[in-house]
């Protein structure tokens, strides 16, 4: 079977905005071990604004937010990679970077290019690593998030799954924090989320789970099963491939 995986900045990141290296290899233990049951992966992976944000300590009080967001996304994205290659490398999986923008989902020659060059990949049993291009997008142009782009990469590779670990277990009826909230497990297609979902945005990334719940519907229409999980559990990505029905997820059904 064929996964796309979407890790969040929450994820990957500590409070103090640093690369969770720990969770980091946890999850790619995962990954391997998933690989060796026979599945293919793809991982769209999040981090390296964070990433670049927590190495530059010291930088000009004159630079705006798009300035910031480039410096750290080009610093961030190779302190990323380095670690990802290190961390396979342990297991032998070979790993390739695909960095990519909005335009290049278009009905377009850009399209059918990173379509070839994400199945030459899989072909080659090397795992695509997808994060957008934050060091050329334009504001305008730029994905919501990388939700909205896992969304994407699962059609265009014709995954059966995709997997969005967040920093909760998934879709509440009320705030997660309220004891009296509970966890939605199943989302039948047309079921209309919009009087549980929070609109505030998570602290790292540009995302929160109003755009998870827009992308996971969007994505189950398309013929995609969606998992939203909390990528911070031991052993989310392979309990909920083994062991779904004992593992808290919300899941957005064909």
């Amino acid at each position: 079977m064929r996964i796309t995986i979407k890790v969040g900045s929450n994820v990957l990141t500590r409070k103090d905005g640093s690369l969770d290296i720990t969770r980091m290899s946890a999850l790619v233990d995962q990954i391997a071990e998933l690989r060796n049951q026979g599945h293919e992966i793809v991982l769209v992976s999040s981090g390296a604004v964070a990433s670049g944000r927590s190495e530059l300590k010291h930088i000009h009080d004159d630079l705006d937010s798009v300035d910031q967001r480039q410096l750290f996304s080009a610093v961030g994205q190779a302190k990323l990679m380095n670690h990802y290659y290190d961390l396979f490398r342990e297991y032998g999986i070979s790993v390739g970077q695909v960095l990519t923008m909005k335009e290049h989902f278009g009905d377009s020659e850009h399209k059918k290019n990173q379509e070839n060059c994400l199945r030459v990949m899989l072909n080659n049993k090397v795992l695509p690593i997808i994060n957008e291009n934050d060091t050329v997008s334009i504001t305008e142009l730029m994905f919501t998030d990388n939700d909205e782009l896992s969304g994407l990469i699962a059609q265009m590779t014709e995954s059966k799954i995709l997997i969005i670990l967040s920093n909760i277990d998934g879709i509440y009826t009320g705030n997660p924090a309220d004891p009296e909230s509970r966890l939605i497990s199943i989302v039948k297609p047309g079921k209309d989320l919009s009087d549980y979902i929070q609109t505030t945005k998570s602290s790292a990334g540009r995302g929160g789970m109003q755009s998870k719940s827009s992308v996971a519907a969007k994505t189950a229409a398309a013929g995609i099963s969606v998992i939203i999980a909390n990528g911070k559990r031991d052993n989310i990505l392979v309990n909920l491939m083994n062991d779904r029905d004992n593992t808290p997820c919300t899941e957005f059904l064909i």
